[in-house]
């Protein structure tokens, strides 16, 4: 069987990066048996400047985007379609608010030295998505920690300090150096770039694309 290493760069709040991992996780349904795949979690930042307490998504959006409240409602529903009907839990999207999530990139680094940063990955988009929680949140982090089975004494004492400050912000530096902008953003095997939350299609052709130059290689 092939093997194919897959780096996701994503952030909690993106709400495209949990549509597209529910996409690749459909594309890797198809390709069971046939492809091997080494899934790696990457951090990006949507809320760099973002002060602690946050913003109103709606508005957040209005401003980054220079579009009025109903456009931005509207395109938020819409989101909010696509991610149900993929069986993800977006109840709360309309009042979550724009957060930054350097601690919550932090903490799943920590989760990524416990193999279990993918479960921690999809209970954040859920607080984020489904409950309007701060994915940041020193106390969401170790509520969502403990429901995946890590210690919660942990994720709540890395998010309250700067630990695994260096490592993330050297893996975000690679990856914008590698030409992201934007997530999500899925890199096989260090060479080719797909951005955006494809269709399911789109990524099994590329999955197999990149394990039949493998086999041939």
């Amino acid at each position: 069987m092939q093997k194919v290493r897959i780096d996701l760069v994503s952030d909690v709040a993106c709400p495209w990066c949990a549509i597209g991992y529910r996409r690749l996780e459909q594309a890797l349904e198809v390709l069971a048996g046939e492809i091997e795949v080494e899934l790696v979690w990457q951090p990006f930042e949507l809320n760099r400047d973002m002060p602690p307490e946050g913003e109103p998504i709606l508005e957040h959006l209005c401003r980054k985007y220079g579009k009025d409240a109903a456009t931005m409602e509207q395109s938020q529903r819409e989101i909010m379609a696509a991610a149900e009907a993929l069986g993800l839990n977006f109840r709360g999207a309309l009042e979550r608010r724009a957060n930054n999530t350097f601690a919550a990139h932090r903490v799943l680094a920590w989760a990524g030295t416990q193999h279990q940063e993918t479960a921690l990955q999809l209970a954040l988009f859920e607080a984020y998505f489904g409950e309007a929680k701060n994915p940041a949140d020193p106390l969401v982090l170790r509520e969502k920690a403990i429901e995946v089975g890590l210690d919660g004494d942990t994720a709540e004492a890395i998010a309250r300090s700067d630990q695994y400050t260096e490592e993330v912000r050297e893996a975000e530096q690679r990856f914008m150096d590698m030409g992201v902008s934007a997530v999500p953003a899925f890199i096989l095997d260090g060479r080719y770039l797909i951005s955006g939350a494809q269709p399911t299609d789109v990524l099994v052709d590329a999955l197999r694309q990149v394990a039949e130059e493998n086999a041939s290689g």
